[in-house]
């Protein structure tokens, strides 16, 4: 295999979570033209920056029409030997365009729930899902599968920190007079909307309440990060916060802000990519999780806890083309409604002052 397209297409996190097996393609197929499409642009930004990739493409198939994203998907048609749909990426729009790209293989996951309505026939490499294994195995498994070898590694998560961003962190940090030795925390209060995944969300008020009480208790400064389309959520918190020390990081793009990640004591965060980046620069990370099985998604490889209540009915969020319902009856989506203030704040405390590994 000499040409290798890796679809990236369900989203930055996942994106991110594939970066291990490609270091380890790029290990195995030192010489092959290894590309990768995505459809986010911070997907994009953050492909771009990994020296294992030939090239990042970028297609806008949600806001193309059909016959264009047709034409595109045709214009890559026959250019490569293997294809590979990461996990989890159970729709059958993304299968669909793994067999019309013409790749003679074609790897995919065989999912356990939903896995023939959405095509994953059309996939001829394939491994069973296994809900107790975290998707960077998974990923690995399946770039196995398609090798016909095993790797005696599991690499970290990547997303490059360059210079531009370390010089952007330090004019942020020098114009709020934030120190080298002061406590900075970072929030992701934000997480992805489709298919009701809105409900993942910890509520703005208990991450106000919280920064609040870090800020007035332990004298840490507060970086609340998300996308452009998270503004009016970070303003509300830092509106509800109301001191000082509480910052809206608003940049220019999704790389610029890597830089005030890395300078992040520690990162709480709802299950979401900014979780995944702020693991990628092995931040301590306190991972907010009502219903999503913690297995897929933990932090990986670097130092972190789970604040959640562990419900009998959790885990409930699988990977399927279905929305997120809570079939509960006494209180909808209680795993995360429920996830008082106190218990996250002793989980920072105490990450806090344990050794990072």
């Amino acid at each position: 295999m000499n040409r290798i397209l890796i679809l990236a297409l369900s989203g930055i996190g996942d994106a991110l979570m594939f970066t291990p097996a490609i270091k380890l393609l790029r290990k195995a197929l030192p010489e092959a033209k290894i590309d990768a499409l995505t459809m986010f642009k911070g997907a994009k930004e953050m492909y771009e920056r990994n020296s294992n990739l030939s090239e990042a493409l970028y297609f806008d198939f949600l806001h193309r029409s059909k016959i264009e994203s047709l034409k595109y998907v045709l214009s890559l048609r026959n250019k490569y030997d293997a294809a590979i749909n990461i996990y989890p990426s159970n729709r059958k729009e993304y299968n669909a365009i793994n067999y019309l790209i013409g790749a003679r293989k074609r790897a995919g996951v065989k999912y356990l729930r939903m896995d023939f309505e959405n095509l994953g026939f059309l996939n001829n490499i394939r491994i069973i899902e296994d809900d107790s294994r975290h998707n960077v195995e998974t990923n690995i498994m399946l770039v196995e599968k398609l090798l016909n070898t095993q790797f005696s590694e599991q690499p970290k998560l990547e997303f490059p920190l360059k210079d531009e961003d370390e010089n952007y962190a330090a004019g942020f940090l020098n114009d709020k007079g934030i120190k080298e030795g002061d406590i900075v925390i970072g929030f992701h209060p934000g997480s992805a909307t489709l298919k009701n995944h809105i409900n993942r969300r910890w509520e703005p008020e208990k991450f106000a309440a919280l920064g609040k009480r870090l800020i007035n208790e332990i004298g840490a400064n507060i970086f609340i990060f998300g996308g452009p389309e998270e503004d009016d959520l970070k303003s509300s918190i830092k509106k509800m916060i109301g001191l000082q020390s509480a910052y809206e990081i608003k940049t220019a793009s999704l790389p610029q802000g890597l830089g005030l990640i890395k300078r992040c004591n520690l990162f709480v965060s709802n299950d979401s990519s900014m979780m995944h980046i702020a693991s990628s620069l092995e931040r301590k990370v306190v991972a907010v999780i009502g219903p999503t099985n913690t297995s897929y998604i933990h932090p990986w490889k670097t130092k972190y806890k789970i604040a959640s209540l562990n419900l009998e009915c959790s885990p409930c969020f699988f990977y399927s083309p279905k929305p997120l319902l809570c079939k509960r009856t006494d209180l909808k989506y209680k795993c995360i409604k429920e996830l008082d203030v106190d218990y996250v704040y002793r989980e920072v405390i105490e990450l806090l002052k344990s050794k990072q590994e």
